[in-house]
């Protein structure tokens, strides 16, 4: 497909420039079929960017976007979505040139009906019968399925919709008359689902105005409701059971079909055994807690998704008062940055620092980001965490909505809300209101904030267990928790106390001399996060352990842990990986088969932390028992690296995480290589990329700070200091 569709770049230069707006466009679903992850992400970004209104769930969308052409395809991904819908009609060749299917042959038609099949065949055709659907397979179906074009959309006569069986053998050869093509906006959605062809969203961005359906057409059918779809199934005729070496027999007793014979038996059996327990697969219990977070949460303020009779929304527009555009003549615009006149989308592209004139702003969209992350929003996630790390990297206070459009990654939600926020009394967003007043997400929140407990989890515990406090998950779920989780619960007050710089200081000295005493004096201990960013507080203690001499760095993590827990220092030890010295301390192949392999696939220990200096430590109290320990229990994250990678993993431990997540992107879409902390690679070869000059003894780095700086230098990138890297 053309550039302007898969890249991100480009696309959204295209779009501005032409002005597309896909706003009066019902929900779109993206479908990821035969696309990558990055180009998925792209025309996301490009539908976002044109005002679309875009969902996770197909089951929302009256519109789905993909990269097919076929019919069968089209009904495959749907019956595999579990959509319930009939065909409306059958396909015609203006659905992106695909042939329209044959139902039923012409000479099937004429042809005499079938004998009565004999018992064995009259069964088996029975069970066909009983389970057919209208125009939808049962996820049984769909759960066999190879995911081929040919056998996704083919089946039995018995099992067509009622639309499809032809009334006549005449068939009416002469073309159906033209209609015109209407444009997308006057298009019937209602109850309808339509699978459009992604050249639709190319050929709109490049002529600048969204086009017709029906050359684009794939698919469209009927959505059902659940008791539409799942019909009572008629009776079959009676059979007479006979054989040739028994006389026949009146029975007064009323004549059943197979299948009620089958049903009786099946009755009688269930009287005479145990109830079986209910199993629910993970992917029915996720699409569960994903239905019942949705039906929360749609159509409230903070929320992207929208119910299916509610997709059409009017074009919000930014009013501006004859004062307010006297006062934009008065007081121009400031010089954008140069970031800003070239468009540099990538946030480790330009400096973000600790502290931004649009502070207050930013931290109402960092609750709604938070909102969207806890419903599942993946889409409104990567969008605001872009448009998070733009707004506080503009050095100046934001005067009009016209100026956030300038910025990358900011489009015409992100100018609402700042409108909104602007005229608001209080400087709040209703949204945020919203959200702070909604009893489900309090609890989604109280349930994230414990350690070791994310977004996806969180939502379990609360449509699934039905839990709504820390009591119900020691009460009636303490078994069931990991460890990490136990742990969380039980400190979960300690855990939630920031850390000052001074304690994250003494940690580090004590983790520091405990390494040097197990090795030697040449090992660095470096304090990375949000400490090294210039945060007044962390929530977390971050350390990366070093040492010149490469061998020194093989299974450091678990000499380190021992030492400190032989003093005290470590109550409890969560995680212990030794993942990159099982690998030779090598950078992570580019294929990896490692589960879980992400941005971290060091050697690392997460442990909790309590320090042992304390008044009257050795005492007893007034009962007679050792006096408690009152400080508070803390998060310490202890990695390893060896020294010809520490640069890759001192930037990556070091900077916020948009700008860990760009560097990735950067990597990837301009240099081609693969960024991780324990390296980079090319992507093409596999071959590792020495960026810290590693290979030639001549040209080692002195210390771990000039390697990071070579990191950027080799990327060609501006070197960011650690706070300038606070994207949030």
């Amino acid at each position: 497909m053309a550039d302007s569709v898969k890249g991100t770049s480009s696309g959204h230069d295209e779009i501005k420039a032409m002005g597309l707006d896909l706003s009066n466009l019902p929900a779109i679903y993206v479908l990821p079929t035969h696309l990558s992850l990055d180009d998925l992400h792209g025309i996301e970004h490009q539908l976002t960017e044109s005002g679309a209104s875009l969902t996770y769930d197909i089951r929302e969308a009256s519109l789905i976007l993909g990269s097919i052409s076929k019919p069968r395809r089209a009904k495959f991904e749907l019956q595999a979505a579990k959509v319930l819908f009939e065909d409306i009609s059958p396909p015609g060749p203006s659905n992106g040139g695909a042939e329209p299917e044959s139902i039923v042959d012409e000479a099937e038609v004429d042809a005499p009906s079938r004998k009565r099949p004999r018992l064995e065949e009259s069964e088996t055709q029975s069970t066909t019968d009983d389970s057919a659907s209208i125009g939808h397979h049962d996820s049984s179906t769909t759960g066999s399925d190879t995911g081929s074009e040919t056998d996704a959309g083919a089946g039995p006569l018995s099992q067509l919709s009622v639309s499809q069986v032809p009334t006549s053998p005449t068939v009416d050869s002469s073309p159906p008359p033209e209609e015109p093509l209407l444009p997308p906006i006057q298009a019937n959605f209602e109850n309808r689902i339509k699978v459009i062809n992604l050249a639709w969203l190319e050929d709109s961005i490049r002529l600048g105005a969204p086009q017709g359906f029906e050359t684009y057409l794939v698919y469209e059918a009927q959505v059902l409701s659940p008791k539409t779809a799942s019909p009572t199934p008629e009776p079959l005729a009676a059979t007479t059971i006979q054989t040739s070496s028994s006389p026949k027999v009146e029975n007064s007793q009323p004549k059943l079909s197979p299948v009620e014979n089958i049903l009786e038996r099946a009755k009688a059996d269930a009287k005479s055994k145990p109830k079986p327990r209910a199993y629910f697969s993970k992917a029915f219990k996720r699409d569960r807690i994903s239905d019942a977070a949705k039906r929360d949460f749609t159509g409230r303020s903070f929320s992207s998704t929208t119910s299916q009779n509610a997709h059409f929304h009017p074009p919000h527009l930014l009013h501006q008062t004859t004062s307010e555009h006297e006062e934009g003549i008065s007081n121009p615009l400031p010089p954008m940055p140069d970031w800003v006149i070239q468009n540099k989308i990538y946030s480790c592209q330009r400096a973000t620092p600790l502290t931004s004139p649009n502070d207050s702003f930013i931290a109402q969209l960092k609750e709604i980001k938070l909102a969207r992350l806890l419903t599942n929003d993946e889409i409104g996630v990567r969008a605001y965490s872009t448009s998070i790390a733009s707004l506080a990297a503009y050095p100046y206070a934001i005067q009009s909505a016209s100026e956030i459009l300038a910025l990358p990654g900011c489009d015409h939600k992100i100018a609402r809300l700042f409108h909104e926020w602007q005229i608001s009394p209080d400087h709040r967003i209703q949204g945020v209101r919203d959200i702070e007043n909604d009893s489900a997400l309090k609890c989604l929140r109280l349930f994230y904030d414990i350690w070791g407990v994310g977004a996806t989890t969180a939502r379990e515990f609360y449509y699934d267990k039905q839990w709504r406090d820390l009591d119900d998950l020691v009460e009636f779920g303490w078994n069931s928790l990991t460890r990490v989780q136990q742990i969380g619960v039980k400190y979960y007050e300690e855990f939630l106390l920031k850390i000052p710089r001074a304690e994250v200081e003494h940690i580090a000295n004590i983790v520091k001399r405990h390494a040097r005493k197990v090795v030697d004096k040449r090992i660095e201990c470096i304090i990375v996060g949000g400490y090294r960013r210039g945060n007044p507080e962390s929530g977390d203690v971050d350390l990366i352990l070093s040492h010149p001499d490469q061998s020194a760095t093989a299974g450091l993590v678990d000499k380190v842990v021992r030492s400190l827990e032989e003093e005290g220092w470590i109550t409890h030890t969560l995680i212990l990986n030794l993942t990159n010295t099982k690998r030779g301390q090598e950078t992570l192949p580019y294929i990896s088969n490692t589960k879980g392999a992400g941005f971290d696939t060091l050697d690392k220990a997460l442990v909790v932390w309590q320090d042992q200096t304390y008044p009257g430590k050795g005492r007893i109290d007034e009962h007679g028992k050792p006096m408690k320990n009152p400080n508070p229990h803390r998060r310490v994250d202890i990695i390893i690296s060896p020294w010809r990678t520490v640069g890759c993993a001192v930037a990556g431990w070091t900077s916020g995480i948009t700008f860990q997540r760009d560097l990735r992107r950067y990597a990837k879409k301009v240099k081609g290589w693969k960024f991780d902390s324990s390296g980079v690679r090319e992507r093409g070869t596999g071959k590792w990329v020495d960026l810290e000059g590693w290979t030639d003894p001549q040209t080692r780095c002195k210390d771990w700070k000039e390697a990071e700086r070579r990191v950027f230098e080799r990327m060609e990138l501006e070197f960011r200091e650690p706070w300038d890297r606070c994207t949030g």
